[in-house]
């Protein structure tokens, strides 16, 4: 077995601050030196053994020697004041260390950090400078302006004050947890032990026992740091295995996360199971986060019991939630978990039905507020909306009332301009803003001068509006390309940047929905762009519609009044028919003519008969 003799793993295992061993070890072995004392050591550490009964024995004690340590322990400690000889040793030294990692440092950096140390040590109300008065003096003299190297001065300073040291611990001497995991990975064929970077291969359709070390390296890799294992090639989302994996697994060099990861359970999911419920329980909790939580559990886990826990919990927490700021990451998580429950499941869990209900609820209260909110921003009114829009159907199936959400929107009024684009496609969306209504009023917009140098805020609006209202595509291509079209070159050109960087910070993921609706719009070919009519500006009047002669029609009508009379009963008129060469011709010839497709359908039917003459006749 090989010893451990990390002081950082010393330092985590028992809270001390960075660096606290190593200067007690350091401070131990100056006072020794001064003091001209020899340590005590045991008979192992002497390299001589005693031999007694069972194997155990008793070191003799020494006659004749004086008992120096009871006066050691009795007397005061010495009140030594500043070392000039180590502090010197130190300014040196951590001069050379700097030169030597392409720091421009000389000997006035040296004198720079004798002088900073005693200065930080007064301020400080020490007697002497410390390793820490040292460390920060040595970061504010040498490092001017950034790292030439891989190590900044703190690091080197750590270097040169004794650092970690860093053992190995054999296989017996590992926490259960570490030999479950070296166990559990043997199928890999690899020396986990090495402090190497070891490649491993896995084909889990050929072999079905790297399934479970699979399993097992995706864990570790969400417990333990980045560095110690990498995957090369393979992945696992929701609903999603890779058949074949490839790894770089480096435990060795990562040995003491393996081991403090032993010390919170006895398996890995054990532990993993413990660090979701603390992310759902903490006191900085979001409901974003909870969701995240539950696709951990269910990539790395699959325990519906623990997603059950985990779900309910983020229902309380986004209840509790007073502020939209995670909407839009609650929106995008909650809509990949439908869709992977609607994919594997034959009906969604409880807890997904709470949620969807509970955010409904929650997010028409504060609509009205974000809407009028400075600090929400429109990305976070565009996920509410998204969200109430999306889940309404469910919404609804649940026992969600719809009036709800039409009174948030009626409550909302906005004042900036891309909050009110994002209100009118909630009101276009609820069928209370028609779309011409909403073309007038982009219209008004365009010809208002003091409105055009914002109006690019208006289209952030719209384009965030997309996610929520995609009907929309073709109305913001619309409105764009007539504000391209109407808007002159002085007026058009200083709000292009504008344009640009909102539509990059507000809807960057919503961009690529709007140019696909414009390639369908637009022409494909440079010479058909010359001759290409925009369908929004070709003003085509509604067709007329086709006036019925009096006369056969009329005629066909009063030759076969039977059918006319029973619907004349039915509704109630008691009227006696008249025949066409009354004075009711010209009635009729109204009546048909205002409503004119039942007859051109009836006359069409009766193909014997010549048919209805499209052109209006008086």
């Amino acid at each position: 077995m090989r010893g451990c003799t990390s002081h950082s793993a010393i330092e985590a295992q028992f809270g001390l601050a960075p660096g606290s061993v190593s200067i007690a070890a350091a401070t131990w072995t100056k006072a020794l030196k001064r003091s001209g004392l020899t340590p005590y050591r045991l008979d192992a550490q002497r390299g001589t053994r005693t031999r007694g009964r069972g194997g155990r024995g008793i070191a003799a004690p020494a006659t004749g020697l004086p008992d120096r340590l009871s006066g050691f322990l009795a007397a005061p400690p010495e009140l030594n004041g500043l070392d000039e000889t180590e502090l010197r040793g130190w300014c040196v030294d951590i001069v050379r260390l700097a030169r030597r990692n392409g720091y421009l440092a000389s000997t006035a950096d040296a004198i720079a950090v004798y002088e900073t140390s005693i200065l930080l040590a007064g301020l400080r109300s020490r007697t002497r400078p410390t390793p820490y008065d040292f460390a920060d003096a040595a970061v504010t003299c040498i490092e001017k302006d950034v790292v030439p190297g891989r190590r900044d001065v703190r690091r080197l300073c750590e270097i040169l004050l004794g650092g970690d040291r860093v053992g190995q611990v054999g296989y017996e001497a590992l926490p259960p947890l570490a030999r479950d995991v070296l166990e559990r990975l043997r199928p890999l064929g690899l020396d986990l032990e090495k402090r190497t970077i070891q490649r491993a291969l896995l084909d889990l359709h050929a072999d079905s026992r790297l399934a479970p070390c699979s399993d097992l390296l995706w864990m570790l890799r969400y417990l333990l740091p980045h560095d110690a294992l990498r995957p090369i090639m393979g992945e696992r989302r929701l609903g999603h295995r890779s058949i074949q994996e490839s790894w770089d697994v480096a435990l060795g060099r990562n040995q003491r996360a393996l081991i403090e990861l032993g010390y919170e359970g006895v398996t890995v999911e054990q532990v993993l199971e413990q660090r979701l419920r603390r992310v759902v329980r903490g006191a900085q909790a979001t409901a974003a986060g909870a969701l995240a939580a539950i696709e951990d559990a269910i990539r790395l886990l699959d325990s519906p019991r623990l997603v059950d826990e985990l779900g309910a919990r983020a229902v309380e927490l986004l209840a509790a939630e007073r502020t939209v700021d995670d909407a839009p990451n609650v929106l995008r998580r909650i809509r990949r978990l439908l869709a992977h429950y609607r994919a594997t499941a034959t009906a969604l869990p409880a807890w997904c039905e709470a949620f969807v209900a509970a955010g409904y609820t929650h997010y028409c209260t504060l609509l009205p507020s974000a809407f009028v909110d400075e600090q929400a921003g429109v990305r976070q009114v565009g996920a509410m909306l998204g969200f109430l829009f999306s889940m309404e159907n469910l919404a609804l199936s649940l026992g969600c009332d719809r009036t709800q959400l039409e009174l948030a929107v009626a409550q909302a009024h906005p004042e900036a301009p891309a909050k009110v684009a994002l209100h009118w496609s909630a009101r276009h969306q609820l069928g209370l803003l028609p779309l011409a209504e909403l073309r007038a009023r982009c219209a008004d917009l365009l010809a208002n001068p003091l409105v055009v140098p914002i109006f690019p805020r208006y289209l952030s609006g719209f384009v965030q509006a997309l996610d929520s209202v995609p009907g929309l595509a073709s109305f913001v291509v619309e409105l764009m390309s007539t504000a391209f079209a109407q808007l002159p070159d002085p007026i058009l050109l200083p709000w292009l940047p504008t344009l640009i960087n909102t539509l990059r910070e507000h809807g960057s993921e919503l961009v690529p929905l709007l140019i696909r609706e414009a390639a369908n719009t637009f022409p494909g070919t440079l010479p058909a762009l010359d001759t290409w009519v925009p369908p929004w500006a070709t003003t085509t009047p509604a067709p007329a519609p086709p006036v019925v002669p009096a006369g056969p029609v009329v005629g066909l009508l009063t030759d076969h009044p039977d059918s006319v009379d029973a619907i004349a009963a039915l509704l109630g008129c008691s009227n006696p028919w008249r025949r066409h060469d009354q004075r009711a011709g010209t009635e009729v010839a109204a009546l048909l003519t205002q409503h004119p497709d039942s007859a051109v359908a009836v006359a069409d039917l009766l193909s014997a008969r010549s048919r209805i003459a499209p052109s209006r006749q008086d």
